[in-house]
Parts: C-alpha cells; structure tokens; sequence
C-alpha cells in the first residue's frame, strides 16, 4: 500500500497537473471511448499502456480469461461483461471493440486443470466453464499439440471465439451491420512487447505494424 499511495502523490503532481485541462474536459463533458477493450485481468496487460492511450480513450473490460459470454435474453443470467457490451455499444456508440488475450495466461492453464482443483474456489471454477468451447476448439484443430504446446494456441483460439460470441449480442449486430462498428482480435506478447491482430484473410495472427510500413 506504501508504494501505491506514494504513487499516488506522484500522479497528482505529475501526471494530473500536466493534464489538468484535460481531466477537467472529462470531467465535464463525460466520456466518449472510441473503443471498448475487453481483456484479461493479469497485472502484466495494461491497455491503456500498450496502446499508449490517454484517459478517456478507452472503456475497459477485464476478467480472468477475456471471457465474453454469449448473450442471454434472460438478464438475470447476464453478466458485468454483457451489460458493459450493450453500454458501450449503444450509450457510448464505441466504433471498435477489441479483444485481447495474452501469453502465458493463467486462465488459459487453468482451463487443462481438472475442476476438482477449484473445490476451494467455485466461482473460479465456475467462470472457466466459459473456456469449455475453447478447449474443445484446441483439441480439434491440434491434436499433435503437447498439453504445453497447446497453452498459447489455447489464448489466441480463445480470443477468436470471444469475437464469435459479441456476435450473437443484438446491439453488436445491430451496429456492425449498419457499418459503425467493428471487431478486432488481438493477442499481446508479454515478453516482446508485440501486439498481434488476427487476419481473417490470412486466417492466422500479424504483429500490428504502422500503417505504411
């Protein structure tokens, strides 16, 4: 806690100070995200970091996993992740919505552990179960894949299959096919700093390069 309130201090003598105009804008006149970003809730994924972002730039989701649940029509059944989806979509009228995954993901892991190891922990156990499809997805398409070769392809097949469920929300159809919104899966490499996007065209991940490059 020390070396976050000391942080703390330095955000409002530094940062704060130097954007003071720009905080006051915010605080004024809202938010307005060009996009929402849905990632996972490891320590090491920053996107306001890696996109060298601002604030008020982006409308963030994080959880363990980058899970997006498909949409229910019940809303007792929905999730945090659904209701942020519709209000970014139709309240804040994002234009893109990414998701992101990452090496060495811990969800990614967990989902080869039996179930039984979250007995102590149900509700880990529980939010896994929305990785099921993607295991059965991994274990399709690469069965000469180790268990630890798998992890990786795990993380960047599950950020596919996230994109697949946004689809099925009726505010993200709605405004992708009236050509105001789009998906983009990306997948971060924590090692290298490199961010990949995936290529329907290619059908497999590019790092992201500057456009003429």
């Amino acid at each position: 806690m020390r070396k976050l309130i000391a942080g703390i201090h330095r955000f409002q003598k530094l940062h704060w100070s130097a954007n003071r105009e720009l905080y006051r804008r915010l605080a004024e006149h809202g938010q307005f995200p060009e996009a929402l970003f849905i990632t996972c809730s490891d320590a090491r994924v920053d996107p306001v970091t890696i996109t060298h972002g601002q604030p008020g730039d982006l409308f963030i989701v994080r959880n363990m996993g980058n899970f997006v649940p498909p949409y229910t029509e019940d809303p007792l059944e929905g999730t945090g992740v659904a209701a942020a989806v519709e209000y970014a979509v139709e309240h804040l009228e994002v234009r893109d919505i990414i998701v992101c995954g990452h090496s060495d993901c811990g969800a990614m892991k967990a989902l080869y552990k039996e179930r039984g190891t979250f007995a102590s922990t149900p509700h880990i156990g529980q939010w896994l179960r929305h990785g099921d499809r993607t295991m059965a997805v991994v274990a399709a398409n690469y069965p000469e894949l180790s268990r630890e070769e798998r992890y990786e392809v795990t993380a960047e097949e599950n950020v596919l299959l996230q994109i697949e469920n946004l689809r099925t929300y009726p505010v993200v159809r709605k405004a992708a096919q009236a050509g105001r919104l789009h998906l983009h899966a990306w997948y971060f490499e924590i090692g290298t700093g490199t961010v990949f996007r995936y290529s329907p065209e290619k059908e497999q991940f590019e790092p992201i390069r500057e456009e003429g490059e």
